[in-house]
């Protein structure tokens, strides 16, 4: 089974993680025609699919060695895959209410809110769970992500149009999705550290499985009662081009990649280091933003100071959460 030996390596992988969490909603802006909730079934499929492949491949191993993925399904405790499922299905709910709020309250207040939230909730959370790497560097890391994401909210803001009102329903939705998006990594601490602990490969798994079968209460909830929008049929899912289908699962093996990586990265490091710099996703988010999607083109001065400052406090945050792992 691979882990990382290093904190170098430990790093790639964290950095790697927030990449792929920042660019796999990249794929929905290629779909024509194709509503997100019905997009959603393949993402959710794809995060299943890649978390299986990783698992039966970097995971896998020979003999009787105990931390390879089918020994360690086999002698895990029942409590540590039901805290994984619960953490998949926290997770499906919260990325379901974020797409919402995103619809809602535009960019500029849905990202910076939910993920702000997500990232101390989280962090502050797993760290309780599991107290690894120095809390000092930690907690200052923590806070230039959370300036980070404010700064990167300000600067999608300074494109908004004037006058634009944002609901309390929208607001509602933002915290709530922060509130559970950070609450899946406290989850997954659970599960890799107590009792007979989950492997981070076979945690993957549980995770995406918790969230492709909770699809079948939060999603088809979604799809009768959207936040944003009219009732969607499932008969749409069976109608949609090939293209969609094949972007959906593209996205689904991106974020699941990013997740597995995450893990398993978080077995040397300790799950609060390892989720706070894959949570420098909205950094990355932005970048597709200014490079591929052409978002800044033509943005002021004030849009442009903020995207800088919004880096220069990502790289500290990266930093400094990386020397809290000694």
């Amino acid at each position: 089974m691979f882990t990382p030996q290093s904190l170098g390596i430990a790093l790639i992988m964290m950095i790697t993680s927030a990449v792929c969490w920042g660019s796999w909603a990249n794929t929905y802006k290629g779909v024509k025609n194709y509503r997100f909730e019905l997009f959603y079934w393949d993402y959710a499929i794809g995060i299943f699919v890649i978390s299986l492949i990783l698992g039966h491949t970097l995971g896998g191993g020979s003999g009787p060695d105990p931390s390879s993925l089918a020994n360690n399904i086999h002698s895990t405790g029942v409590s540590n895959v039901v805290y994984a499922l619960v953490g998949g299905a926290l997770f499906n709910l919260a990325n379901l209410l974020l797409v919402a709020a995103i619809d809602m309250a535009g960019l500029a207040v849905a990202f910076p809110v939910s993920i702000g939230i997500a990232l101390v909730v989280g962090v502050v959370l797993s760290y309780a769970r599991q107290p690894k790497g120095n809390a000092l560097f930690l907690a200052l890391g923590v806070t230039c992500a959370l300036i980070a994401v404010i700064l990167d909210g300000k600067a999608y803001g300074s494109l908004a149009k004037a006058g634009r009102s944002v609901s309390k329903k929208s607001i509602i939705t933002c915290v709530v999705s922060g509130i559970l998006m950070g609450l899946w990594a406290p989850f997954m601490t659970v599960a890799m550290t107590h009792g007979t602990p989950l492997g981070p490969y076979s945690a993957a798994i549980f995770l995406t499985m918790g969230a492709l079968l909770s699809c079948f209460i939060w999603n088809v909830y979604f799809m009768k009662h959207p936040l944003v929008g009219e009732p969607v049929n499932f008969s749409g899912f069976f109608h949609a081009p090939a293209s969609g289908h094949l972007l959906g699962l593209l996205g689904g093996f991106i974020w699941g990649i990013g997740t597995v990586f995450n893990l398993v990265a978080a077995s040397f490091t300790g799950v609060a280091i390892s989720y706070a710099i894959g949570q420098s996703a909205p950094m990355v988010a932005a970048l597709w933003g200014v490079l591929a999607w052409k978002e800044f083109e033509g943005s002021g001065v004030r849009a442009k100071l903020y995207l800088t400052l919004m880096f220069v406090f990502y790289a500290l945050a990266i930093l400094l959460v990386a020397r809290a792992n000694g």
